[in-house]
């Protein structure tokens, strides 16, 4: 999985699609990310005898095969691949520009 926590993607396939978002969780084991204002649920919470009960929004997973990153300079979505710099593997746009 080429995405990472802080990166910046735009959902490019479902309900959201356009939507630019930064990653705010990558969940590997089910190939799924949380980004920030995308795919947004309403979550119920129950009262007890010392709260009231609220509800409250929080972004659910999506598969990460429907975000893509971010190019840093042209704003729009972009490929990722990899190249090897003093010894050191750096993620890079397909336009060529290095990302973060």
């Amino acid at each position: 999985m080429n995405i990472k926590k802080n990166d910046n993607v735009i959902v490019i396939s479902g309900s959201d699609k356009g939507k630019k978002g930064k990653v705010l969780n990558v969940l590997k084991g089910i190939n799924k990310v949380v980004v920030e204002g995308i795919n947004v649920k309403k979550v119920h919470k129950k009262k007890t005898s010392a709260k009231p009960g609220f509800i409250f929004e929080k972004a659910a997973p999506i598969n990460a095969s429907n975000v893509m990153l971010v190019d840093p300079q042209g704003g729009k979505a972009t490929r990722v691949g990899a190249k090897v710099v003093n010894g050191k593997k750096i993620r890079v746009a397909k336009s060529g520009q290095e990302i973060k």
